[in-house]
């Protein structure tokens, strides 16, 4: 009974966080993980998590990520790989840059630095997500260039973790990491070249809400592809919402989905996210953590305002597209996991990792709906 009281917990706690959010006018996400941390074991210690709730926050990102590629149009994807290409390889080169270099200049050890760079490479698209999508702003030029660039920025994120970790582990074998990160993508093309096809059988089934089942399915098991290749979970989740989204029953399975979503996976998600907090690292070292954390955004935030300048896009949609790719969340979270449990770095500085990845997740929200406005102004 414990894990429904959490759940209960968890989805009366996001109902009010949601409704106090929009009365005070900040995005809804943040509101959900501000509560999160209350109820976290860091503070109120109601909320503990477990394998119950882990299982239901990863649906969450999964069933979040189906939603943004199936909201997202394909022409405008394509008519805009080239920027999302570029802000990407920014977004993952200058952060692993400047935080391998700053933290080796401080006296972290070799290995550490690099890992620095590699956790604070990556983005977590799932909250710039969350706002655009709040906002109707999903689908714009800068949206799109978002999420091309966050699908890439994963991917080169996950190769630069195989090679470190390859490099760093007698039994890593590199070559076999990316042909099998190879042959998913190659696979991702394929199944979405035969999505129509597909379609047309599953149009044929008898059974109730056909289109949403198969779509659900098409969704899970290519995040089970994806992680199984070496990947984030969330590329192949996405990419299934984006081959979905050329069929013409597009717009009921995100009905249908959003609905199974977001009364109770997505919740869940933004919650949990800050059960792993504690406070201790603010407290001893309060100037480290906010040198990281300002740096942990401007590493993301200017290369890609000035790629999106470069390349034809507006001062307010290049300031979209930089605070767009600011968070780090579960992602980040994720890698400075691997470097825990691989021995890499140790508890204190995982600790230190966290609390700079939460504080920059909890800052992007804030930066995009300010780019919002000054693009509407």
């Amino acid at each position: 009974m414990n894990d429904i009281f959490q759940l209960t917990l968890i989805l009366v706690a996001s109902l009010v966080a949601t409704l106090i959010a929009r009365r005070i006018r900040i995005p809804a996400v943040v509101g959900q993980i501000l509560i999160g941390i209350v109820l976290a074991p860091a503070a109120l210690d109601w909320l503990h998590g477990g394998h119950t709730i882990e299982v239901l926050s990863e649906i969450g990102v999964i069933l979040l990520m189906f939603l943004a590629g199936l909201e997202s149009d394909l022409s405008v994807l394509k008519k805009n790989f080239k920027p999302a290409l570029l802000v990407a390889l920014a977004g993952v080169l200058v952060p692993l840059l400047v935080f391998w270099g700053v933290t080796a200049m401080m006296g972290y050890a070799f290995s550490t630095a690099i890992f620095y760079g590699i956790v604070f490479a990556a983005t977590s698209v799932s909250i710039t997500v969350e706002v655009l999508q709040e906002y109707g702003k999903l689908s714009t030029k800068a949206g799109s260039i978002i999420l091309g660039a966050a699908v890439v920025d994963d991917i080169l994120a996950v190769l630069a973790l195989s090679i470190f970790t390859s490099t760093n582990s007698a039994s890593g074998n590199l070559p076999q990491q990316f042909f099998m990160e190879f042959l998913f993508l190659v696979f991702l093309v394929l199944v979405h070249k035969s999505i129509p096809k597909i379609w047309q059988f599953v149009e044929k089934l008898p059974i109730y809400a056909k289109n949403t089942t198969a779509a659900l399915i098409l969704c899970l098991v290519l995040s089970l592809l994806a992680d199984a290749a070496g990947m984030s979970a969330v590329i192949g989740s996405f990419f299934a919402g984006l081959a979905l989204s050329q069929t013409d029953v597009s717009h009921k399975i995100e009905e249908y989905s959003s609905a199974i979503a977001y009364v109770v996976f997505i919740p869940v998600f933004f919650v949990s996210i800050a059960i792993s907090v504690t406070f201790e690292s603010i407290f001893e070292q309060p100037f480290l953590i906010l040198f990281f954390t300002l740096l942990a955004v401007l590493t993301k935030f200017i290369p890609a305002y000035f790629i999106g300048k470069s390349t034809g896009l507006s001062t307010s949609e290049s300031a979209l597209v930089g605070t767009g790719m600011v968070s780090r969340g579960e992602m980040a979270l994720i890698i400075a996991q691997i470097g825990l449990a691989s021995q890499v770095i140790n508890s204190d500085i995982y600790s230190e990792l966290v609390i700079v990845i939460i504080l920059s997740t909890l800052i992007a929200p804030f930066l995009i709906k300010h780019s919002l406005k000054k693009r509407i102004n």
